[in-house]
């Protein structure tokens, strides 16, 4: 009877190794709350990015000292002024279990990427290093999908889509339209969910506005090349800029 335990235990360690996510048994709050969650940070990894952009692309220097564990660092502090919750302290926080099982994959995930473009950011005598924001976002994003079996990916409007991984489906593009609205509150981290699939799933979606420092490749003047050869698309600072969007199992 042990033997069969060490068997079956075996089984799921091996299952969660290659991807297979365990079943999942929450309430529609609980994945809301913790498909917001990971949105949020998702977002506060590309803040982070965006901070050290002057970093990156310095061309003068060799080794930015920009590490896997230097953004972790700053990830977790972010995220806990965001979310006002400590990453170091996880299993303490008052969040739901799934958030607590899955926002340390994320955090993972998001390691991962910054330590796959180190050889990219620390390259001297080149400047734009084409390690942004958006391109933090989207592999993070696609790494933890492909490893935890759960929807992530960031995405935006056709006229500020530039990477077509990003586009938004027919759900996304609805409350994409709903975010753009002036009466949508912009406090507060506010997310739109809906149940999916028969009630076996949630969609939970939080909105990206536009700072201060999205503006240097985003805003005006309309039309003229930003840094990383695409065209300013004009915008403002806090205009729309698009949405993380997750799909989570309820059962």
């Amino acid at each position: 009877m042990k033997r069969r335990g060490i068997i079956i235990a075996s089984l799921f360690t091996v299952l969660i190794g290659v991807g297979i996510a365990p079943a999942w048994a929450v309430d529609t709050p609980e994945a809301t709350e913790s498909g917001r969650l990971l949105a949020i940070l998702l977002d506060s990894g590309r803040v982070v990015v965006g901070a050290n952009q002057a970093l990156i692309n310095d061309a003068t220097k060799g080794d930015k000292g920009f590490t896997p564990e230097v953004f972790e660092k700053q990830l977790t502090q972010k995220f806990k002024e965001r979310a006002g919750v400590d990453l170091a302290n996880i299993k303490n926080e008052k969040v739901p279990e799934m958030a607590k099982k899955l926002l340390p994959q994320l955090v993972d995930a998001s390691k991962s990427t910054v330590a796959d473009a180190q050889e990219a950011i620390n390259k001297p005598g080149v400047g734009f290093k084409g390690f942004i924001p958006a391109t933090f976002g989207t592999q993070a994003a696609a790494k933890f999908s492909s490893k935890y079996n759960i929807y992530m990916k960031q995405t935006t409007v056709d006229e500020l889509l530039r990477n077509p991984k990003n586009k938004a489906d027919q759900y996304e593009a609805a409350v994409l339209k709903q975010f753009a609205d002036p009466a949508y509150p912009r406090q507060g981290e506010k997310v739109v969910s809906e149940k999916v699939e028969g009630g076996s799933a949630v969609r939970v979606m939080l909105p990206l506005y536009y700072s201060k420092g999205c503006i240097a490749c985003h805003g005006e003047p309309k039309g003229e090349k930003d840094i990383s050869g695409y065209h300013k698309e004009g915008a403002k600072e806090g205009d729309l800029g698009g949405a993380i969007s997750l799909k989570l199992p309820l059962k």
